[in-house]
């Protein structure tokens, strides 16, 4: 098996797009649920409750399973290994969006500063940190620090993925903007 740079083969109505902060996994869960015909689920909306307070893990399992309970879906995030079980364990295909750490830093800032100044509203009345939080070195607080600290983890994470325990579904990864553009084409 392995991972492979696309496209997907065969008819599919349930995906899921991994990736770290700011690589652009809600971006391409977006497009490929629009082209699918098919609900986005955001684990972050499932996740993140008001104030941004952390959903328990036996609640946040129970509202994933619900939300994947029948017909097609496009998720996208990165939790447990519960959460993995449901969503990967029922997908046709895994996009694994992998770009690299320069464009990912870029497009995270761009996207944190924007975010910031225009206070859009992320889940549940969570907006993004003020910007003394995103420059405070704490990646409890910057999710910018904590994309940078977290992106070689996440990688070799996804790497080391046993593709076996998932027979059904494809696995894609997508390792440039080009080539995230020629899958959502």
């Amino acid at each position: 098996m392995g991972w492979t740079d696309g496209p997907v083969h065969g008819p599919v109505s349930r995906v899921v797009v991994i990736g770290v902060a700011g690589g652009g996994k809600s971006t391409v869960a977006r497009g490929l649920s629009g082209r699918l015909g098919v609900p986005q689920v955001e684990l972050d909306a499932l996740f993140w409750q008001a104030g941004w307070t952390k959903l328990g893990e036996d609640e946040f399992v129970e509202r994933v399973a619900a939300a994947t309970a029948s017909g097609g879906w496009v998720v996208d995030g990165n939790y447990s290994a519960r959460i993995r079980a449901i969503t990967w364990g029922a997908a046709d295909a895994v996009v694994w969006v992998d770009l690299p750490r320069v464009v990912v830093m870029w497009q995270l800032i761009l996207r944190t500063l924007r975010r910031t100044a225009t206070g859009v509203e992320l889940w549940n009345g969570n907006r993004e940190r003020p910007l003394r939080d995103q420059l405070s070195g704490d990646p409890s607080r910057s999710i910018v620090v904590w994309a940078w600290r977290t992106y070689g983890p996440s990688k070799r994470e996804y790497e080391a993925v046993d593709q076996a325990a998932f027979p059904q579904a494809q696995f894609i990864r997508l390792r440039s903007r080009r080539q995230v553009r020629r899958f959502l084409s």
